[in-house]
């Protein structure tokens, strides 16, 4: 098993997950983060007085695959998420252990 962590653009995320539903990928957790890289984040005005924000909205996707699925992932998440542009965000690929699903005990690849 292995899991996926992309960052990806707020707007992008529902383009990745009708990416991923079409692998029959169905399962992840998606939170609102923050993050810079080589964006460095924008100027803003305020009341006359500028601001520098270097920390810009992002959505982190984690979903836990078969380790045969990866790069099927990864590849949909790339097209889904890419615009070109500095900013698109990055995938982080981690080996998973084990998994239990706690409603049932169920483990391995049948808990995910």
């Amino acid at each position: 098993m292995t899991k996926i962590e992309a960052i990806v653009r707020p707007g992008k995320l529902e383009d990745v997950k009708e990416g991923l539903n079409k692998l029959g990928i169905h399962g992840m957790t998606v939170s609102q983060v923050m993050g810079c890289g080589y964006q460095k984040g924008r100027k803003e005005v305020y009341r006359g007085a500028e601001y520098s924000i270097n920390l810009l909205p992002k959505v982190k996707i984690e979903l836990v695959v078969d380790d045969l699925r990866v790069d099927d992932c990864v590849k949909a998440i790339c097209e889904m998420a890419r615009s070109g542009e500095i900013g698109d965000g990055k995938i982080f690929i981690f080996p998973v252990a084990n998994a239990v699903r706690i409603r049932t005990g169920e483990q391995g690849e049948k808990a995910i």
